[in-house]
């Protein structure tokens, strides 16, 4: 009979990046899903502690890859799986989780304070109470999500060596600051930049609409270790799908948008760094987005599409101000409280500190 954890892992071959080489010092590792790697992490973490028993329910709130992750692992494990979501699910992505059997609730209206995401969580504390018993992955805030990326780290330094700058997007928070604490333990001159959106709070913006799915946030999570970053960019979203059609024409890599819109900050610092061997996360690949960043059609509904990309950022002086173009931030490894404070904002984000693996 199989064991648990053998079951687990049949779908580990799917979860590791692929290294693909941009020019001689960029490297992007690209995924076919990311989120499958945390996801398991999570969920036999989770076994192993009792928390999560055969024939499981298994609560979480996404609107995106980490629900699919999950749908597959249910699927194949024997687990109900309940996924809270929004208007923003992609309406194909949404037949293939109930194809693989899972109860999707959609949630329309936004919360007073974190819109929708916080309307989904109000809703999946909802399931949470009323059954018992059920298991709450909690991607935002579950250290298991940051610690997972160990092996992704030691891909990296076994297939290109010495990293010198990681650059990823940022929405959980777990990939980008569990990776570059595993690189440091080996390079402790790492440089990390972190990729973000306007009207994400995730590093200081004001909360405001987010039109990029996988980046950024209305609410903090716990996973965003801020210690972690030394620089911090801000893409538009047009910005960001004129990114991710050149990562594609340039490169031949069919990414979604967040791919894009790092590729686009990796690419720069890597010219301005030519002696600096540089790694991108692009995490996944662009098949949801067919009928919305690649069609033309739907690019023309956007404002300010088609606009040029601008040929490099715009540094500010505090992560606060208001951003209509690509935008830059030296972070400089400080928590998110220290960064505004130093900035005279006088908010109180509620949070940012390191949280430690």
């Amino acid at each position: 009979m199989m064991s648990v954890h053998t079951l687990m892992r049949r779908l580990e071959e799917f979860e590791g990046p692929r290294l693909v080489p941009l020019s001689a010092t960029l490297f992007s590792a690209s995924f076919f899903l990311m989120k499958l790697l945390p996801a398991r992490f999570m969920l036999e973490r989770a076994v192993e502690q009792g928390r999560l028993r055969p024939g499981g329910i298994i609560c979480e709130s996404s609107s995106g890859t980490f629900g699919l992750a999950l749908a597959m692992l249910a699927v194949q494990h024997g687990y109900r799986l309940i996924l809270v979501s929004d208007w923003a699910l992609d309406r194909h992505l949404h037949r293939r989780l109930i194809e693989l059997g899972a109860e999707v609730a959609i949630v329309d209206t936004p919360a007073p304070a974190g819109g929708l995401q916080q309307a989904r969580l109000d809703r999946l504390h909802e399931y949470l109470r009323d059954i018992p018993g059920s298991y709450w992955p909690s991607q935002y805030d579950n250290r298991d999500n940051a610690r997972s990326y160990g092996k992704v780290a030691e891909k990296l330094i076994d297939r290109v060596g010495k990293v010198d700058c990681l650059v990823g997007p940022v929405g959980s928070g777990g990939s980008m600051s569990g990776t570059s604490h595993y690189l440091r333990t080996l390079f402790p001159d790492l440089h990390a930049i972190g990729v973000d959106t306007p009207g994400s709070v995730l590093f200081g913006q004001p909360s405001g609409r987010l039109n990029l799915s996988g980046l950024g946030g209305n609410i903090l999570p716990a996973n965003v270790d801020h210690s972690q970053f030394d620089e911090v960019h801000w893409l538009t979203p047009v910005e960001v799908f004129q990114a991710t059609h050149q990562l594609h024409r340039q490169h031949g890599l069919f990414m979604g948008p967040t791919s894009g819109a790092a590729y686009r900050v990796a690419e720069w610092w890597s010219h301005n760094n030519p002696d600096k061997k540089v790694v991108v996360l692009f995490p996944d690949e662009g098949h949801r987005y067919v009928e919305t960043v690649y069609d033309q059609q739907w690019l023309a509904t956007i404002a300010g599409w088609p606009s040029p990309l601008p040929a490099c950022p715009i540094t500010v002086g505090a992560p606060s101000e208001p951003m209509s173009a690509w935008s830059r931030f030296s972070w400089r490894r400080r928590t998110l409280q220290q960064v505004l404070e130093r900035a005279g904002d006088g908010l109180n984000p509620g949070g940012g500190q390191s949280n430690g693996f």
